[in-house]
């Protein structure tokens, strides 16, 4: 018998298979990849691992998923499903932009690997809770009156990915040390203050940086600043 071929590389693209024992179901799997990418990063995340933790040879993971990227394709769509999106037809545009973004960066902070695959997750955009959510987006920019939503979508995702992609980095490193936010950049301040001692106005900045009590609310304030100035930019498009 022919082996059955799969001209598109995606999980998307293949039918599923049966199981062959009840206990395991490809949304087992992916729930527990989830739990190990967040516990551990996409480095400690294999299938044969997975297995283990499944109590499940690798061969069974096979039937339900192909390679890891099929895994990494699965994980960030069922982590897309977790995303809140405005109705289509809030009456505030700015608001309901301001409440998706914040809700996108939230998921990305709780699942720290997402941002950095969002582009190397083969056809992932092909799942259908992304399906769902780009769907919503796209009727909410076009209920705003954007003349071209998708470009408007674009231009807000790609702000909220390269923040978030920096901000899960800096707090992935802060949680490997063991203590809070602010205990780590107290820690950090001193050495940072002595390297930029000859550069006037980035010594200013860490100075400053280094008597915030509160880190995490510097951080959402930096993300709303960034944000308003990209809505600033997009309320040009619209129609007059």
């Amino acid at each position: 018998m022919a082996a059955e071929t799969n001209p598109i590389p995606s999980v998307w693209a293949r039918r599923q298979r049966e199981p062959d024992q009840p206990a395991l179901s490809r949304a087992a799997i992916v729930r527990e990849a989830i739990t190990m990418l967040d516990a551990e990063g996409i480095e400690a995340l294999s299938m044969r691992k997975l297995a283990t933790r499944l109590n499940a040879g690798a061969t069974s993971l096979y039937r339900h998923v192909a390679t890891k990227d099929e895994l990494m394709e699965l994980a960030v769509d069922e982590v897309f499903g977790e995303i809140t999106l405005p109705p289509a037809d809030s009456p505030d545009w700015r608001a309901a932009a301001t409440e998706a973004a914040g809700a996108f960066r939230a998921t990305a902070l709780r699942h720290p690997w997402l941002s950095s695959v969002l582009g190397q997750a083969g056809l992932a955009h092909l799942g259908p809770n992304l399906l769902s959510y780009g769907e919503r987006l796209t009727a909410f920019f076009t209920s705003a009156g954007f003349p071209e939503p998708v470009r408007a979508i674009d231009t807000v995702i790609s702000y909220v990915v390269g923040m978030s992609t920096t901000e899960a980095a800096w707090l992935t490193t802060v949680a490997r040390a063991g203590e809070s936010e602010a205990a780590f950049v107290a820690r950090l301040m001193p050495a940072a203050r002595e390297a930029t001692a000859g550069f006037a106005h980035l010594a200013a900045a860490y100075s400053a940086a280094s008597a915030d009590p509160d880190p995490a609310a510097t951080r959402d304030a930096k993300f709303a600043y960034g944000l308003a100035v990209v809505l600033d930019g997009l309320a040009l498009r619209l129609p007059r």
